[in-house]
């Protein structure tokens, strides 16, 4: 079971690997910033048009076969990236690789679910599954500044074949779930208050999170004059909480259910966003970003959990794939707005800015809930 986990859980740690390690690269791809705009958002709103399709494909096909489909062709897509010869070619096949990122996300949701039916044990294997699923962040700043350095831009794309041949070895034992006929966002996924609530919160921490992330890497290397290697290993005290503190959030969220993380975790976002747009201290920025990543670790993790606890079983890839797919609207939303607005103002604004969004997200979470909702046993 444990080689299973692993398996599903890197395919989504190539979903994020391959935004975060993008991100760093920017400046190496493009000295255009509406270029470099279209390069992320190229991935992240096919991404996101798609989750809602995959997760219905999911549901009707099996989830064991759509997530294969997905890793070869993530694998496949990514080696054509490191060939690519022009900005709009890379950007087209940025776009494909959203489409094939998105195969992966609603499909290991749905194979966690039938592996692990009991709710506490689900709600502590989806903690793996973002621990997991989150050293991407962790790895993709790092990985991508060392390997745009030593080896050039196009290195990035090529590190996705061995991890999506590793994720498919380990996942060849995942469990045949039933056929059902699918439909996406059947009306009855909206009686469930958690469900429409959940969309939202994933949009806003998504929104925060990609945005701050374009906005810093700008920043560390435009104006603070740092190469690629060493912003990456200016992410790190964001980046790192995602990789351990997602196992504690399951574990949590298993005993008091997940609006107590999910409201934390905002708050932290918003207070480490807030702490950065304010200083100038290479020590504060450590606090800063280490509270943001603590922040992102406590509240994904929750709203997964809540979202998929809620829905019935024979829904739950699509309503992985809805939420993940509100996530990755608001990440696109993040870097087309707070780009725009480092465009017209400055870097302290638009961080300002995003904590407000942020803020609002707690606000949110914890206003919509009547009723503190019961442990997952």
């Amino acid at each position: 079971m444990a080689r299973l986990l692993i398996g599903l859980s890197l395919g989504y740690f190539l979903v994020m690997l391959d935004t975060t390690i993008v991100t760093v690269a920017l400046p190496a791809l493009s000295p255009s910033l509406p270029a470099q705009q279209w390069i992320s958002n190229g991935y992240t709103l096919t991404f996101a048009a798609f989750l809602l399709t995959a997760g219905a494909w999911s549901d009707r096909f099996g989830a064991h076969r759509v997530f294969s489909v997905g890793l070869v062709s993530f694998a496949t897509l990514s080696g054509l990236s490191a060939l690519s010869f022009s900005t709009p070619f890379l950007i087209a096949l940025r776009a494909l690789l959203g489409v094939a990122g998105a195969l992966l996300v609603p499909s290991s949701l749905s194979l966690i679910a039938a592996a692990y039916p009991v709710p506490a044990a689900r709600a502590k294997a989806m903690g793996v599954w973002a621990a997991v699923s989150g050293t991407g962040l962790v790895t993709g700043p790092l990985l991508g500044g060392l390997l745009t350095e030593a080896f050039g831009w196009r290195a990035i794309f090529l590190v996705n074949v061995p991890v999506a041949a590793i994720a498919w070895a380990l996942s060849r034992s995942a469990p045949s779930t039933p056929a059902r006929a699918g439909r996406m966002l059947p009306a009855r996924l909206f009686r469930v208050r958690a469900f429409p609530l959940g969309l939202v919160a994933g949009a806003i921490v998504n929104f925060g999170l990609s945005g701050v992330l374009f906005v810093l890497s700008l920043y560390f290397q435009e104006t603070r004059g740092y190469p690629p290697s060493m912003t990456g290993l200016a992410f790190l005290p964001l980046t790192i909480p995602t990789a351990f503190n997602p196992i504690f959030t399951g574990r949590l969220v298993a005993r008091v259910g997940p609006r107590i993380p999910a409201v934390t975790g905002f708050l932290l976002m918003s207070g480490g966003t807030l702490l950065q747009a304010a200083t100038t201290s290479a020590a504060l920025s450590v606090v800063a970003l280490a509270l943001l990543g603590f922040g992102v670790s406590l509240a994904i993790p929750a709203l997964l959990t809540l979202v998929v606890t809620a829905v019935p079983p024979d829904l739950t890839g699509v309503a992985g794939g809805a939420l993940n797919a509100s996530r990755q609207a608001g990440a696109a939303l993040g870097v087309a707005v707070l780009g725009a607005v480092l465009t017209a103002t400055t870097t302290s604004i638009a961080l300002v800015a995003a904590a407000g969004v942020l803020l609002a997200g707690a606000v949110t979470v914890s206003s919509s809930f009547m009723k503190q909702e019961t442990p997952c046993r």
